[in-house]
């Protein structure tokens, strides 16, 4: 507002009265420099007016900063989601997200009923080091009861400066009375890389989360630990659900493996001070090791930065699914009593010229993904074609696989979770990632746990005939078919009761996941999931076959 007001010389003053809401303006308008200056210092005026009217009027007591943030919401509202404001109250969680540090007890959490259930603990931070187990369900923090508090809410009673402490007493399962945890917070860091190893012979794959400080440090670690230890030949990055962070450090994962000057990513906004060209700064740690990058549709911003510059440099093979499409670049603007603006000052553009921004925000009719007509073609740094329009659609394109009604109902309503806590509670130990697998017998405990928590869902085609049945009831129609009626009710529940078996693979995947990050954490839950992965497979078989490795990058053969 300040730099705004700056523009007028000797004009008058400002002057706001605190929460008393009495606010008076009074400048004057002899150096208005353009019409769209006094449109805006009118409009603020007239803002400012209706504000005054409203404390000083309105039948019931406001509260200043909460009509304010509410005017600041309605604002924003109007131009992209990724321009937001950020109240001094939130700093905190707002610096979280560009460095992965916080002050807290280290765990993830979800909110299960009336209270607030931890999901998984990080290794080796106070949770964990305390004895705090995926499903307890934590009752009472500080002496007082957090029934009916909110997840964000817990989280913030759970944050805290490093070295300050917190009694959280929990509610385990088969323990009966509650346990009282004394707990010392640190600063939690939130890594990027969240697993690195090997998925086949001298293949070596990344996965990282984020894009926040040292992001590009993490993954340089990672690569020399699998060169130096494995011996790998050739690399796969996941990216699939990584929502992005930090531009520069996309660039300095690219240039890990791209040649020094190499053109990375460019910005370009309304004004000349947001151009930009981004390029490769330092000599890469391995410009030829060949590189498969997986993505997904939620693979956002610095994500598509990395995909893109792959992609267009003709340095690695693309697998997956189009990213999500987010080409716009935030900047934090500094505001008055530490408030801050996150506002979207440019678009991104990768090396062949491409922005790959979904959705076009400053169309108010449009608000969806741009046309076909308008989609350009572009050619890679080896001729290769590829198009704008939204995303970063990748080179081999892989069908994502629905889940069936059985294995949805059983993940969402958490008899898989629950489970997992309830082996956990009977089994001490379990072996080595890659060597555990669900046993026959272990799935039939499975079953039994089902039918001790009465464990039931719909289906579409069940849905479907009961909307059938009521409609036939409706028109009269029902006695005349009740016995087919009754025997595609009972045929459903047949299937229904088979579906356990019929979906045994997939929900034995999902058990063997949610088992071993009880024993290994989040490095445990990923290193489960990379079996049978189509993504993992595909990408496997690519770079096994050099030939076809090469053949795509070359433009000449198209999956």
């Amino acid at each position: 507002m300040h730099k705004f007001f700056g523009k007028f010389k000797n004009t008058g003053t400002i002057l706001l009265v605190s929460s008393s809401c009495l606010i008076m303006l009074t400048y004057g308008f002899t150096n208005i420099s353009s019409k769209r200056d006094f449109q805006l210092a009118r409009n603020m005026d007239i803002f400012f007016s209706m504000i005054r009217e409203i404390s000083l009027f309105y039948v019931d007591e406001t509260e200043p900063q909460e009509l304010i943030e509410n005017a600041i919401d309605g604002l924003l509202s109007g131009l992209d989601p990724y321009t937001t404001y950020i109240p001094e109250s939130e700093k905190e969680n707002y610096a979280t997200m560009t460095t992965g540090r916080y002050g807290g007890i280290g765990a993830l959490i979800r909110q299960v009923d009336d209270y607030v259930m931890i999901i998984e603990p990080y290794e080796n931070y106070p949770a964990h080091k305390a004895g705090l187990r995926a499903g307890d369900i934590i009752t009472g923090i500080g002496g007082k009861s957090t029934k009916g508090l909110l997840g964000n809410e817990i989280s913030e009673l759970l944050k805290g400066p490093p070295q300050s402490r917190i009694n959280i007493t929990i509610q385990r399962n088969n323990e009966p009375d509650p346990i009282t945890k004394s707990i010392t917070r640190v600063e939690v860091k939130i890594d990027n890389v969240a697993w690195y190893g090997t998925v086949a012979d001298q293949i070596g794959y990344i996965q990282f989360n984020g894009f926040t400080e040292n992001a590009h440090q993490e993954v340089r670690d990672a690569m020399k630990y699998l060169e130096r230890s494995h011996g790998i030949k050739s690399v796969i990055l996941d990216v699939r659900g990584n929502p992005g962070g930090l531009l520069m450090e996309a660039v300095n994962i690219t240039n890990l493996f791209v040649d020094k000057g190499e053109d990375i990513v460019s910005t370009r906004g309304k004004l000349k001070q947001w151009d930009n060209t981004y390029r490769a700064r330092n000599k890469p740690l391995d410009p030829d090791i060949p590189v498969v990058v997986l993505v997904g549709n939620s693979s956002a911003s610095a994500s598509e930065i990395v995909a893109g510059a792959f992609q267009d440099l003709d340095r690695g093979v693309l697998i997956g699914q189009r990213t999500f499409g987010k080409g716009l670049i935030q900047t934090t603007r500094q505001l008055s009593y530490n408030a801050q603006l996150k506002i979207t000052t440019a678009k991104y553009y990768t090396p062949s010229g491409r922005s790959i921004q979904a959705m076009d925000f400053s169309n108010d009719s449009a608000n969806s993904y741009m046309p076909d007509s308008l989609i350009n073609e572009f050619r890679t740094k080896g001729g290769r074609i590829v198009y704008d329009g939204g995303g970063i659609m990748p080179d081999i394109e892989i069908k994502e696989k629905r889940a069936s009604p059985v294995v949805f109902n059983l993940y969402t309503r958490n008899h898989i979770f629950n489970y997992a806590t309830h082996y956990a509670a009977n089994n001490s130990e379990i072996p080595p990632v890659s060597s555990f697998h669900i046993s026959e017998v272990e799935y039939k405990g499975f079953i039994d746990y089902l039918e001790d928590v009465d464990f039931d869902y719909q289906t579409q085609t069940e849905a479907s005939l009961k909307k059938l049945i009521s409609a036939a009831k409706l028109e009269q129609y029902y006695d005349l078919s009740s016995d087919l009626f009754q025997e595609l009710e009972e045929r459903i529940r047949y299937d229904k009761k088979n579906d356990l078996e019929t979906y045994k693979d997939d929900i034995k995947a999902l058990l063997r996941e949610e088992i071993a990050s009880r024993y290994y954490y989040q490095k445990g839950r990923i290193e489960a999931s990379l079996a049978g992965d189509p993504y993992i497979e595909k990408a496997i078989e690519i770079l096994k076959n050099r030939q076809i490795y090469n053949s795509i990058l070359a433009g000449s053969m198209k999956f």
